[in-house]
């Protein structure tokens, strides 16, 4: 016998693929032909569901978007944290060599960054979701700051300034991201982009002192 508080486990396990295939099949539509042009009926199609399972799982296409979001962030700091697991094991304490590991982690992913750029231009347009996707923005670099903070103490730097810090490096990042996927075939441009991170880096965390 189940009960609300010990669900069946089939049924949440069906739940749990019903959500990924519509995820899955979202990314897709998506990226083909963009968020402003997708519909619901679109991302049933593909993911061979009817719009009652879709609603079931998701209240709108923005809410399944910030579920995808919240998944690509989740492995995003993961593998920033374990490239700073990797930093620590060879005990790297040069700025540059780190900036060099932590960049080489970072996604580029050409088909999210067009989907995240047309949302972004829609919640720009929707008050709601712009709040909610700042709000988003925000949880992800007070996630990120933490590693941050570990990475830079063990090389003997602080950061005074966390929130000046993260515009910083979350600024470089966006910037240098169109730039990369806009030119892959330039090798200055992935230089510049190493240079900027270390720049903004270096002038926004301070050389702790002895004593």
């Amino acid at each position: 016998m189940t009960t609300d508080s010990d669900p069946d486990p089939t049924a949440k396990r069906r739940r749990g693929n019903t959500r990924r295939r519509l995820l899955d099949a979202a990314y897709e539509i998506f990226a083909e032909i963009g968020f402003g042009h997708a519909t619901v009926e679109t991302v049933v199609d593909r993911a061979g569901f009817t719009r009652g399972a879709f609603y079931s799982n998701f209240d709108s296409l923005e809410e399944l978007f910030l579920e995808m979001w919240a998944e690509r962030s989740a492995v995003m700091i993961d593998e920033l944290r374990a490239a700073l697991d990797r930093l620590a094991a060879d005990d790297v304490v040069d700025l540059r060599e780190i900036v060099e590991g932590i960049e080489a982690a970072l996604p580029l992913d050409e088909r999210w960054w067009a989907i995240t750029a047309e949302v972004t231009a829609h919640a720009l347009r929707h008050p709601d979701l712009r709040q909610t996707i700042a709000s988003r923005e925000a949880a992800i670099s007070d996630l990120i700051l933490p590693i941050a903070v570990d990475l830079l103490g063990r090389i003997g730097r602080s950061i005074p300034d966390p929130g000046a810090f993260m515009q910083a490096v979350v600024a470089v990042y966006d910037g240098t991201t169109l730039q990369v996927l806009l030119e892959p075939d330039q090798p200055e441009i992935r230089e510049r982009r190493r240079a900027l991170f270390e720049h903004a880096i270096r002038d926004f965390s301070a050389a702790e002192q002895d004593g």
